[in-house]
């Protein structure tokens, strides 16, 4: 009986132990075509998670990974953040990269109130009470990348080369109503998709070289996402393609997808990001070292999707600090209004419509593989809904003040009515 007992209590205490650790969930692709820009934000989560338990945990609790592989294939997403909600019940998932996997897990984190961080430029339109969106939102990048075009560069003729599945398509669709409102003609705007892993680029290549053979300069919108830029930018440098002749800014495009490349005949190219290795802060130095550190390789590269995730896991713990608790709608509400530097300088604020303020940064490639950084902004606030598309100009967001994701200003009605608040 004594024996029946002990067992008891020891099987109580560690079933209360396992609930007492907090169980963070990674959910990124190490397999697959986006494992290229992937890998990196599984380690920085890492490399995080390692600082915060070496600082004392959180609210007195170590902080235990839970890292599964979303595969790049957008069904197994949503099987893996069903599991980590229900099978690991972890506390917070940080998540995804293309707007397609996002859109797979959406259902089952709503459905299961979990809490979602997420980390990368995408094309708005959104707003969940369960996600903050810590990357762009097109007002905070596209936007600002075609005005540079337009307004530094003077182009009259777009390219805009996207992969093929939501996040560019309504990107390139908000671009094309911008650039007619500007007075580009739509016969100067080109449109084309390809698949996820596209790897033979010369006749699309030709085809945007030849849209300049009237004269006017061509410049380049890419949205092309994951290893199909390895492709593509070797396709522009074996067609000879330079920036002077052809300028192209990407929104997928940095560090850790140029390490894979031979540089040189890029030089001059372009990426939109909110954070680039190179920024000169003492904050992002010191961000540098500890990753080189954890990684004991010197070589590895930083990148903007990293600073998100840093943003987002520090705002996240701030939450946590302030609620007291894991759980998810104290957490959700103590984000909102939730601040922290940014590695460029400035500092982040979470805003109503879980969207951050970022500042906007243009770079030039280099020989090396980093950005000269040419133009930054001061922090923007992210726009849930774009401006520039009818339905969406008369929408907005506030989850603490309106509860709601998706308000019609016009009908004063709540479209996505969630009470959670």
């Amino acid at each position: 009986m004594k024996k029946l007992l002990l067992a008891s209590a020891v099987a109580a205490l560690t079933a209360q132990a396992a609930h007492a650790e907090i169980k963070v969930g990674i959910l990124h692709s190490t397999t697959g075509t986006m494992a290229i820009s992937e890998t990196t934000l599984r380690d920085v989560m890492m490399m995080m998670i390692e600082q915060q338990n070496a600082a004392g945990g959180l609210l007195g609790e170590e902080l235990v990974p839970v890292v599964v592989d979303g595969a790049s294939d957008w069904p197994t997403y949503a099987e893996r953040m069903r599991e980590l909600l229900t099978v690991d019940e972890v506390d917070v998932v940080f998540c995804c990269w293309t707007s397609a996997s996002r859109k797979a897990i959406l259902p089952v984190v709503e459905e299961l109130n979990g809490l979602v961080f997420y980390p990368v430029q995408y094309e708005g339109e959104e707003s969940s009470y369960n996600v903050f969106y810590t990357g762009a939102a097109p007002n905070q990048q596209a936007i600002p990348a075609v005005d540079y075009f337009l307004e530094e560069l003077g182009l009259e003729t777009f390219a805009l080369l996207g992969t093929d599945y939501v996040y560019p398509r309504t990107t390139n669709r908000i671009l094309e109503q911008y650039l007619l409102d500007a007075g580009i003609p739509e016969e100067n705007i080109f449109v084309n998709y390809t698949p996820f892993g596209h790897s033979d680029w010369s006749s699309i290549v030709s085809d945007v070289v030849a849209l300049g053979e009237g004269g006017q300069q061509v410049g380049v919108i890419s949205t092309i996402n994951g290893d199909a830029n390895v492709g593509f930018y070797t396709e522009l440098a074996a067609q000879g393609v330079t920036a002077d002749d052809i300028p192209v800014v990407a929104f997928s495009v940095g560090e850790e997808e140029l390490a894979g490349l031979d540089t040189e005949p890029l030089v001059g190219h372009l990426a939109a990001w909110n954070y680039f290795m190179s920024a000169d802060t003492e904050a992002n130095e010191e961000f540098i070292a500890n990753w080189h550190e954890f990684t004991g390789d010197d070589s590895r590269v930083t990148n903007d999707p990293m600073e998100a995730h840093y943003i987002g896991f520090n705002m996240w713990v701030q939450a946590v600090e302030q609620a007291g608790t894991t759980d998810p709608d104290p957490v959700i509400e103590a984000m909102v209004g939730q601040t922290f530097p940014n590695l460029t300088g400035g500092t982040a604020e979470m805003l109503p419509n879980h969207h951050l303020t970022k500042p906007v940064l243009i770079g030039e490639i280099t020989a090396d593989g980093q950005f000269d950084i040419i133009s930054q902004t001061e922090p923007v606030p992210g726009d849930a809904w774009t401006d520039f598309l009818p339905d969406s100009a008369v929408l907005t967001s506030d989850w603490p003040g309106l509860q709601c994701g998706m308000y019609n200003t016009e009908t004063e009605s709540c479209v996505q009515l969630q009470s959670n608040y």
